[in-house]
């Protein structure tokens, strides 16, 4: 789990270890949980380190220690030289325990006859490296070259921008994964829907909504949190909710919120911009807040360019997308290709 902080100890070996861009460091990466386990199992019982994907894998499969690019980054794996980094000599880690990686989207064979006959499916039927969830969502929501960007209007805030290269930034919990040619690359705030849920039902945030004028910003200059602390755009553990003058009636109110929300988005993007990442030439809505309307303007005017609702927005029809380009090259004809 994310919040599992047994492994506090072996991140402190890591961080005397790893690069302080890492996405190995802190207590909740892969490869501290990893080596936590290690010294709660015998090694000799041990054969891989596996994630969810990579088990999947193994049993449809019947060959264990496969991973995609994409789940390997908080193991320690280096995507840019795309192999397990010489740092991880210094560790007390059972090396044969990391699994071969491939790039997403890579073939990696066929179900095998033992689960064919537990499944019912063909043996014919390709396994594909895949990636992580919300990747695969972003991946559903439209993305699909650079400059392209996804923002998730859940609890929280969450941007990611499709780059040419990656980015890293240990300050504001900013790393890239690599997916074909380019990488996707993307923060998170903890303002978002939390915020309006601490205020609102959500019948009245249909309600309200319907009567706010985007076009008429009030410049309240809000910076909504559910709670103290905040990690991106601006990271400052001990920054408090800014929801101050309140309006007299609710609607204002509403609009407030969701023009602060809508200025830390805009803030975001600038941050990554100011990373190295493009500025997004699109940015594609998903989540619950995506089908509000008078927000989607609000967010439009913010970040001056065109502001779409995702068609898709499950992680499985962008896994799904993955496993098709995989089935089509190899099916392909030199020619074709």
């Amino acid at each position: 789990m994310y919040d599992d902080r047994r492994s506090q100890q072996q991140a402190k070996h890591i961080a005397q270890r790893a690069p302080a861009e890492s996405a190995a460091q802190g207590p909740g990466s892969a490869l501290a949980k990893l080596l936590y386990l290690q010294t709660r199992v015998p090694g000799d019982r041990a054969a891989h380190a596996l994630h969810q994907a990579d088990w999947i894998n193994g049993m449809l499969s019947g060959r264990f220690g496969l991973a995609d690019e994409n789940n390997v980054l908080k193991l320690g794996y280096d995507p840019l030289a795309r192999c397990w980094p010489d740092w991880l000599t210094g560790l007390n880690l059972t090396r044969e325990l990391l699994p071969k990686v491939h790039p997403v989207g890579t073939t990696l064979g066929t179900v095998s006859a033992d689960a064919a006959r537990q499944t019912g499916l063909p043996q014919t039927v390709l396994l594909v490296a895949g990636t992580t969830d919300s990747n695969a969502a972003a991946l559903a929501a439209g993305i699909a070259g650079p400059g392209d960007a996804v923002t998730s209007l859940g609890s929280t805030l969450v941007l990611k921008v499709h780059s040419d290269k990656p980015l890293t930034s240990s300050k504001y919990g900013i790393y890239s994964h690599r997916i074909g040619n380019g990488w996707l690359t993307g923060g998170a705030s903890n303002s978002g829907g939390a915020v309006l849920r601490n205020f609102f039902s959500d019948a009245e945030i249909a309600q309200l909504s319907q009567k706010i004028d985007p076009a008429r910003p009030l410049g309240l200059g809000y910076y909504p949190l559910p709670g103290i602390g905040e990690r991106f755009p601006r990271n400052d553990p001990d920054m408090r909710p800014q929801m101050q003058p309140r309006p007299d009636n609710r609607r204002d109110f509403l609009q407030a919120i969701l023009e602060g929300i809508a200025d830390i988005e805009a803030e975001g993007y600038t941050r990554l911009t100011e990373l190295g990442a493009p500025f997004p030439r699109q940015v594609f809505s998903s989540g619950g807040g995506a089908a509000n309307q008078a927000w989607r303007q609000i967010r439009e005017l913010r970040l001056g360019v065109p502001v779409l609702q995702a068609t898709q927005t499950e992680a499985a029809f962008g896994a799904a997308l993955i496993a098709r380009e995989a089935v089509l090259a190899s099916h392909a004809t030199p020619d074709r290709q």
